[in-house]
Order: structure tokens, then C-alpha cells, then sequence
């Protein structure tokens, strides 16, 4: 829990604050960012919410951080934040919230689908919160996890034993020592079933992956996002611990598949038609080799 004790400096007077146990993850200010800001290595609030949308929206950001390093001096009903998740994208497409400490904040993705189409997908990891397991149990548990790569497993023990989920990781982030149930190899893409494609990635992890569902979601790790700076897609080089060359090489194989969205890990999702994301992952291809 927060430290009221401990509040940084950067943040308003207020009910809302964040304390200087915060990792700058940015799960705060993607979810309310008219609440929470990155004021350089740390987030703080810069506005205190208004309405009761924003009030939401803030104790939703509460409830994701992975550190609980966002507080409140006056009291709310919990419930509100912790009863948003999983959170609707779009369509069947869920966010998760409760993020982990462990994955840096990383984002996780649920799927949710008939047992006639294979089931629900957990894709990385929450974190194994017992108002996040009780909900996804509601919704139908999960069949399948798809791990994007080491960085984010997260509690992917937890749900693998509390759901029976397979899970699906590549060999080259340390699968088979991880007791992952179905392991891919190599750079080829596996279609895995009618509506999903993994497809590796290296770059970031040598084993990276990404995953497309329904030739519209486009489930990134922490291989591709979008910038708000630039307002384009990007990648991340100061972080690609196997290799900036690969992950360029293998940004390219993108351009063979259509998609509407990327959801990544880390950095923001987006939504655009496929022409736009095609144009935006040529542009991103083109900055990455400027890069090396």
C-alpha cells in the first residue's frame, strides 16, 4: 500500500497521490492519463479527478499498479477499481489490470471464447489477485496462456495450476525449464489454431513472440507499441537485450499479416484501420534502421 508519508513532491495537493515507491512502469498514466503523468523517472498526479468517471478510472490505476504506490488521504469504495477488471478493449478482448512487479507492469490480455473455439486466452501474465482469478472463473477460466517471452510470465504457475491452461512460450527464452507445455521452436510462424498465429520475433528476448487473433489483435510483448510522441508505431532499443538487428529483421515479417490493433506489454495499444497500421509499421521499419 501507498505511503502517504512518502509522497512525491511532483504531485498535486490532493486526494490522489503516488509515492516514491513507483517503478515508472506508466500503467497509471495509460489508464487515466488525465489523472497521472510520467514527470521524468517516477509518475505522479498532476490533476485530481473531477467526476465520478475519473474517480473510476484512478482507482482502476490503483488497483493495475504493480507496486502499490498510488494512495488515497480520504476513503473510496475499492470495489470500483478492482470490480473494472478484467476491462473491456474491444469486442472479446479484455484487459486485465492488477499488473505485476515482477514483469516491470507489463500488461496482460484476456480472450474470451467459446469452448467450441477453443476457449478463453490469457496472454502474459497478471498478477494472480484473488478478485482477478475469481472474475476470469466467471468468465469462463482460461485454455490456453500465451507467453511472449521471459520478461512477463509473471504468475504464470498460478494460473497454469488454478486453470489447467496449456501454455505456449518460445524454446529460446527458457521454456522447457519454465515446464511450459507447448514449445516452439525456431523462427517459422505456427498457426496454432483458425484464429491465432505466433509468430516469432527476436530482438528484444531471443525468444520472443508475438501473437495475432483473428487477423485484427495484434498481442506485441514488448517487440512493437505505439507512440504518442510521434504518433506512429515504434519499438524500443534501449531495451532490446538480444539484439536491435534482429528485432528490425524481424519487425518486417509483420507486414505480412493485417491488423487493427497492437496491444503490447509495455507502451501504448492502438487502434487504426489496417492500411493505417501497415503504413505506420513501414515508417516504424524505416526509424528502426536509422537506429543501428
Amino acid at each position: 500500500m501507498a505511503n502517504i508519508l512518502q509522497r512525491l513532491p511532483e504531485n498535486v495537493p490532493g486526494d490522489f497521490y503516488v509515492d516514491a515507491s513507483c517503478i515508472d512502469c506508466d500503467t497509471c498514466s495509460q489508464l487515466a492519463p488525465a489523472i497521472f503523468r510520467d514527470h521524468g523517472e517516477q509518475c505522479s498526479v498532476y490533476r485530481q479527478p473531477e467526476t465520478d468517471a475519473e474517480t473510476r478510472l484512478a482507482l482502476m490505476a490503483l488497483v493495475a499498479c504493480p507496486t502499490g504506490s498510488i494512495g488515497t488521504s480520504k476513503k473510496h469504495d475499492a470495489h470500483i477499481g478492482i470490480d473494472a477488471f478484467p476491462s473491456l478493449i474491444a469486442e472479446n478482448v479484455y484487459f486485465c489490470g492488477f499488473t505485476s512487479e515482477s514483469s516491470f507492469g507489463a500488461w496482460s490480455y484476456l480472450i474470451t471464447r467459446p469452448e467450441s473455439e477453443g476457449g478463453n486466452l490469457l496472454i502474459d501474465s497478471p498478477r494472480f489477485a484473488t478478485q482477478l482469478v475469481k472474475r476470469i472463473s466467471q468468465m469462463g477460466g482460461v485454455r490456453q496462456m500465451l507467453l511472449t517471452h521471459r520478461d512477463d510470465v509473471a504468475d504464470h504457475k498460478l494460473f497454469a495450476k488454478k486453470f489447467g491452461c496449456e501454455r505456449i512460450m518460445h524454446a529460446e527464452d527458457g521454456a522447457e525449464g519454465l515446464g511450459i507445455e507447448r514449445i516452439i521452436d525456431g523462427e517459422k510462424d505456427v498457426l496454432l489454431d483458425n484464429d491465432l498465429v505466433a509468430i516469432p520475433t527476436p530482438g528484444h528476448t531471443r525468444g520472443h513472440m508475438v501473437f495475432l487473433y483473428q487477423t485484427k489483435f495484434l498481442f506485441t510483448g514488448d517487440h512493437l507499441a505505439w507512440s504518442p510522441i510521434r504518433e506512429t508505431l515504434t519499438a524500443f532499443p534501449s531495451v532490446a537485450w538480444y539484439s536491435w538487428t534482429k528485432q528490425t529483421e524481424s519487425m518486417a515479417k509483420l507486414v505480412n499479416y493485417d491488423f487493427e490493433w497492437v496491444l503490447p506489454g509495455h507502451g501504448d495499444l492502438h487502434h487504426d484501420t489496417v492500411q493505417n497500421m501497415r503504413y505506420h509499421l513501414h515508417s516504424c521499419i524505416a526509424w528502426m534502421k536509422t537506429r543501428r
